[in-house]
């Protein structure tokens, strides 16, 4: 308590870095992670779910990091079945699933050199329901031979509504909120941005920054892949919820439907041109298990849409380099910062980040093919 009463002093006299004083209510314990399990919140195994909170006594700015972990939506991609891609945790999460907290982002490491919220109280989102942190549906999966079956919650949407309660009553003043993810976590970072945004009172401004999980224009390539998470996942529930300028007719609408209903927030987008791992959800099942070439054309196609997309609003930017030699290109947050950088244009991910946070100006951009790379 004495430590708490020194740093309300001095966050009196001098602020939170500077600018805001600390006031968010005293907690039991700091920089450690604490286990929140909402009722009647579930995973895809109908186990209970959870999340993790980490309170900081330097600052009031809360980060709030959505995990990845792919998506499922029949037999095979609910159960891991014959090596098909899924989604991650449908067994459930353990207690101690937050120690993978500072690996998954370093966002969420307090040690972390390449991030600017090391300060900041943490919220680290798990995902266990195989519908990028959206869907409001229990199915029943049947395989191919009508013999196995799996009952599978796909609870995103729901828990998203929970964790929001329970940080609205929890954190009274935040002068900065950023929410990211990579992969499902980036997709949940984008969608769900509504919910955190306008359900937590007290946050003043927002940054998100979806890395790796972009949501493109339906118009694309990427329409069969919505028709089908539409369906299983049951989004069209939650559609009244969500802000207006959004239609399921495209989904790509959801990128400008945020970006005008907080007009002060700063939103972005992150991924590489040559990711062979989100692109393969998006279209590998869908168009007849593509070669890599046909894939990654694809994937560029909607980069040009999502791009062009972007450009229509002042407060939508990305940063989109060409490749790099670790999880397939796939994710540029994820392990470390290293080799995501657009090194033609001298932009650094970690510089951008931080200009991005800081309220500094932007400029979107996008790598162009490096000869030589991804041979």
């Amino acid at each position: 308590m004495m430590r708490r009463v020194v740093v309300l002093l001095v966050a009196a006299a001098c602020g939170d870095n500077g600018t805001e004083s600390i006031q968010n209510p005293v907690r039991d314990t700091y920089e450690q992670w604490v286990k929140v399990e909402p009722p009647g919140v579930v995973c895809g195994n109908n186990t209970q779910y959870k999340f993790f909170v980490n309170f900081s006594d330097k600052s009031d700015n809360l980060v709030v990091v959505l995990e990845p972990g792919g998506a499922c939506w029949d037999y095979d991609s609910c159960t891991g079945n014959a090596g098909i891609r899924g989604a991650a945790n449908v067994d459930g999460l353990k207690d101690d699933h937050y120690k993978l907290a500072g690996f998954i982002s370093p966002f969420l490491n307090r040690n972390s050199e390449e991030v600017p919220t090391t300060d900041w109280n943490m919220v680290y989102i798990p995902y266990c329901t195989g519908d990028v942190h959206t869907g409001n549906n229990v199915a029943t999966y049947t395989d191919e031979t009508g013999t196995k079956s799996v009952e599978f919650h796909h609870d995103g949407h729901h828990a998203m509504e929970e964790i929001v309660s329970w940080l609205d009553e929890n954190f009274t003043h935040v002068p900065k909120m950023f929410v990211t993810g990579c992969s499902a976590g980036g997709v949940g970072s984008m969608v769900d941005y509504h919910f955190l945004r306008s359900g937590i009172k007290s946050v003043e401004k927002g940054y998100m920054l979806d890395d790796s999980g972009p949501v493109f224009p339906s118009s694309g390539y990427s329409m069969a892949l919505h028709q089908k998470i539409r369906s299983a996942w049951n989004v069209d529930s939650i559609g009244v919820d969500l802000p207006a300028g959004f239609t399921f007719e495209d989904m790509g609408t959801i990128n400008t439907a945020v970006a005008d209903e907080f007009p002060r927030d700063r939103l972005a987008t992150t991924y590489f041109r040559r990711d062979m791992n989100f692109s393969l959800y998006s279209y590998e099942r869908f168009f007849n298990f593509p070669p890599k070439d046909e894939i990654l054309r694809m994937w560029d196609s909607d980069t040009q849409l999502l791009t062009k997309l972007y450009d229509t609003r002042a407060n939508l930017s990305y940063f989109i380099p060409y490749w790099r030699n670790v999880n397939d290109s796939h994710c540029t947050t994820l392990f470390s910062f290293a080799g995501s950088d657009i090194e033609e244009q001298n932009l650094t991910l970690e510089g951008w980040i931080r200009d991005l946070l800081d309220d500094k100006p932007i400029t979107s951009a996008i790598e162009a093919p490096v000869p030589g790379e991804d041979p």
